[in-house]
Parts: structure tokens; sequence; C-alpha cells
């Protein structure tokens, strides 16, 4: 009796250290799964409370449980870190380069025409051009306005100076970040809103009087026309940040003559004798027209009495 009293205990010893074990194990795992399941314990809500276990393999999960928790929260902690870092603010960027290049007189209609050929072909949009060709009075110009992908303005840049000579470039850049992440923000609050108000127009449980409907539709209308307005301010932008502005302007080339063989004081005076006489005879003129009307009123009177003395000295003489 004393042997199978010794082997009954002993074998319900052993069925109880092995409820234990398979706790301690179902324990480990579910800790396990909350270190793999970071992310998701943040979302998810929290999970149903278990009964607690009864006995010695009740107390080793509980104790299992206790360790395991700081552990989740400190990878939850670590992994919101990583995130945040992981995370950079995309900038917005509006790039503008002006340039100056020139052109022999004679070429500068084919290199400008040259360079909006090459427009055509690649991610370019062309906004203006202008062309003025040479005259006698005046040199000529030519002038090109576009925007330009990023990829394509090195392409374009390179066309150009196949055709010109570059003199002169100015790059500048706006950062229009803020401005962005503004619009963006204030058009999906906008859509929140609209999107209410229609199911607020689709509630057929709510009473509502026709003068709350007429509110409903009014403000709807309203914010659809005030989120038209600023989606179309956000395509601005967008042009703005996603292409670069580039103005061309294209300037006849002169050729500077230096040296004492090239200058000649008698051509040069043979030159400007024309001008020195008719600057001559325009003061003449101007002195005459300013004189002139002083000659008559004064010179006439002073002539009479001259010629009035000279008769009574001859009559008096005679």
């Amino acid at each position: 009796m004393t042997y199978r009293k010794l082997s009954a205990s002993t074998h319900l010893a052993r069925r109880n250290a092995g409820f234990a074990a398979l706790a301690l194990a179902a324990a480990l795992a579910l800790a396990g799964c909350q270190r793999n399941e970071v992310a998701s314990l943040d979302a998810a809500p929290p999970p149903a409370p278990m009964s607690a276990p009864t006995g010695f393999a009740g107390g080793m999960a509980m104790k299992e449980r206790s360790r395991a928790a700081p552990q989740v929260e400190q990878a939850s902690a670590a992994a919101d870190a990583s995130q945040g870092q992981e995370a950079p603010l995309q900038r917005f960027l509006a790039v503008r380069q002006d340039l100056n290049v020139e052109v022999p007189p004679e070429q500068l209609a084919d290199a400008w025409g040259k360079v909006r050929d090459l427009c055509g072909t690649l991610q370019c949009e062309l906004l203006s051009s202008s062309l003025l060709r040479e005259t006698p009075q005046q040199p000529g110009n030519a002038m090109l306005e576009m925007r330009v992908a990023p990829a394509d303005v090195d392409k374009l840049l390179s066309g150009l100076a196949g055709v010109a000579k570059v003199v002169s470039q100015n790059t500048t850049s706006e950062d229009k970040t803020a401005e962005v992440i503004d619009v963006e923000a204030r058009i999906k609050n906008r859509i929140e809103f609209r999107d209410s108000l229609r199911l607020m127009l689709r509630d057929t449980v709510t009473k509502r009087t026709m003068a709350d409907l007429l509110a409903i539709q009014r403000t709807l209308s309203d914010t659809q026309a005030e989120l038209d307005a600023i989606a179309t301010q956000r395509k601005v932008l967008e042009q703005q940040t996603s292409k670069q502005h580039i103005q061309i302007q294209f300037t006849p080339s002169r050729t500077l003559v230096q040296g004492g063989r090239s200058y000649n004081p008698m051509a040069r005076a043979l030159r400007e004798a024309g001008s020195v006489l008719a600057e001559s005879v325009g003061v003449l003129i101007t002195f005459l027209a300013a004189v002139l009307p002083w000659l008559l009123l004064v010179g006439l009177p002073l002539a009479w009495l001259v010629r009035l003395v000279w008769r009574r000295r001859r009559a008096k003489a005679a």
C-alpha cells in the first residue's frame, strides 16, 4: 500500500511538472510573438484579459509575462524612434536659370530656331519666344523662355553650347516646401469636410427641414469651389517645383578693333564732318528764331528814328 501511495504521488507530481512546462512554453511563445509584432501592438486595440491560470503553471506564466512586458515596451519605443528617423521631410524647390549667350549676327535666327526645336524633343514646355532680326538702325536679339524637367536640363544646355557661346548664367532657387505642405493640408481638410456634408445629405434617418438641407447644400457648394481653387494652386506649385524655369537671351557678338593702323584721324573727321555741320546749322537756326522777333520789335522803330534825324540834319544843312 505504501508503494502504491508513493507511486501515485510521484505520478501526480510528474503530471503537475508537465503542465508547468507546457504553460512555460506557451508563455515564452506568447512573449516571442509580442516581440515580433511590435508595430501591430501600437495600432491594434488591447487584447481581452485572459483568466489567470491556477497552480504552479499559472504563477510561472505570470512571471514570464511580467518579464516580457518591459521588453515589448522598449521595442515599441525603439520602433517609433526608427520610424521618425526614417521619414525625412521632402523639399520642394523652384529653380530658375537665366542665361545670356552670344551668337554671330548672321547666325542669330538659326541658333534661336535650333534651341527652340530642341525644346520640342525634350520634356520641355515653351512659355514664350521672340526674335528681332538685325536692321541698319538696331542690332538683332532673340529670347526663349521655357520649363524643363531636371533630367533634360543638361541636354538642353549641351545643345545650346553647340550653337552659341554662354556669356553669363545665373541660377536661383526658392524653397516652396512650407507652401506645398500648407496647401496639401488645406486640401485634405476640405475633402474631409466635403465628404461629411455629402453624408449628411444622404442621411435619410435624421429628420431635417428644407432650410437645413438648403444650408448644407450651399455650404457644400462653397466648400467644393474652395477646394477647386486650392487644387489649382497646388498644380501651379507642382509646375514650379517639378520643372526648372529657364530663360535664354540671345545677343549678337561684336568685334572690337584696336591698334594704331585701324585709327585714322582724317577718316574720322570726314565721318564726323556731316554731323558737325548739321549741328552748326541747327544752332544758327535756333539763334535766328530766338533773335528775329526782337529785331522786328526793336529794330524797325530804331531805324525809323535814325532816318528821321538824318532828314532833319540834311534839311538844316540845305
